[in-house]
């Protein structure tokens, strides 16, 4: 008895250490920390990406602990707090905003042990993946919604930087104002900057003194909408559903859903199998989605493009198919004819329609 109780304490001791490591490191969460380039708001891009971050946490429970610093500027200050998230020992690090690309690969180097996402970014390393939404396919099905509902023919679209992304996005609302409104035509407001709420309101009501009757944007607050509210004009809303302080003047939104991407990489993350690479998503992928109407919108308006919208998912639609036009005359594709992603990621120009010139 003393001789069989003395060899099971004997592998029990040299058992149980490992055993209790292992069990630890099985139940530690994995540790995700996100950065935002503006404060959390009640909508917007920001709150989008915060939205993804809860969905993490929803799905995966006590598996997760995440974390967030919002309201950080591009550039050192990124550097700063993504340095400071990779030391408190996050395993992955998602960075959604165009200019934190450089300082996440910067990080990533003295890192290599944390996986990093650079949403938005196009640069990719052993240890950082790029990802981002195809926005242009929800700006085309709202430039339907918007050409049917305007009654001047004009649009007003505020913008924060002239990079392709937001060209993209500019040049799908018009091709698709236009295709149920040839007529129509879109002025452009740069504004160089992301958040700006105060320059927001501004443009927007300087575009409705343009006699633009409905306004989109590619900024991150929610001021374009109120100006509308105020003004009795039409807006789309972008990133979020803003009917909450636009009830009145939102006429459709334009949404991304970052839950779903984000799950799956932190999952990744837990079970060995992140790799590094780029994703572009769209609505096929359910990232982007165009709905909550407003109460002006017709039926028949929502039908249409809810139906358009199922047509993009299956890849019977493409905004950008020839010919298009740029807005200077010359012609960019010919009938029929398709820009590859290549040419997607690279524009450049604004097409036929368009009133404005790229902001250099």
């Amino acid at each position: 008895m003393y001789k069989n109780l003395a060899a099971a304490l004997a592998v029990a001791c040299f058992i149980s250490p490992f055993s209790l490591i292992s069990s630890a490191m099985a139940a530690e969460p994995v540790k995700a920390a996100f950065v935002y380039v503006s404060p959390i708001t009640e909508a917007g891009w920001t709150r989008q990406h915060d939205e993804g971050r809860k969905a993490v946490e929803k799905a995966l429970g006590n598996k997760v602990k995440t974390t967030f610093v919002a309201d950080v500027a591009e550039g050192a200050d990124a550097e700063r707090v993504i340095r400071d998230l990779a030391a408190q020992g996050n395993q992955i690090i998602f960075t959604p905003s165009f200019g934190y690309m450089e300082p996440t690969l910067k990080v990533a180097k003295d890192f290599p042990h944390v996986k990093f996402e650079s949403v938005t970014g196009y640069k990719t390393a052993a240890n950082v993946a790029a990802s981002n939404a195809r926005y242009y396919e929800g700006r085309y099905l709202a430039g339907i919604a918007a050409g049917r509902m305007s009654k001047t023919h004009v649009a007003g679209y505020v913008a924060g930087f002239p990079i392709p992304e937001v060209l993209q996005g500019i040049n799908a609302f018009t091709l698709g104002m236009r295709s149920v409104d040839p007529k129509a035509t879109v002025k452009v407001v740069w504004l160089n900057a992301w958040f700006d709420p105060p320059k927001e309101r501004e443009a927007a009501m300087s575009l409705f003194d343009q006699n633009a009757d409905v306004v989109a944007f590619h900024t991150g607050s929610t001021a374009v909408m109120a100006a509308a509210q105020e003004r009795g004009k039409m807006a789309v809303a972008y990133h979020s559903d803003m009917r909450m302080v636009a009830p009145d003047a939102q006429i459709i939104a334009v949404t991304h859903q970052w839950g779903d991407y984000y799950t799956r990489r932190v999952k990744a993350v837990m079970d060995g199998s992140w790799k590094s690479g780029s994703v572009w998503g769209g609505v096929r992928e359910g990232m982007i989605r165009v709905g909550d109407f407003g109460p002006k919108v017709p039926q028949k308006v929502q039908d249409e493009v809810l139906a358009r919208q199922k047509d993009i998912g299956a890849g019977k639609l493409q905004p950008f198919t020839g010919p298009i036009v740029d807005n200077e005359g010359r012609t960019v594709l010919a009938k029929g004819a398709r820009l590859s992603d290549e040419q997607i990621l690279n524009m450049n120009y604004l097409v036929e329609g368009v009133v404005g010139r790229i902001n250099k």
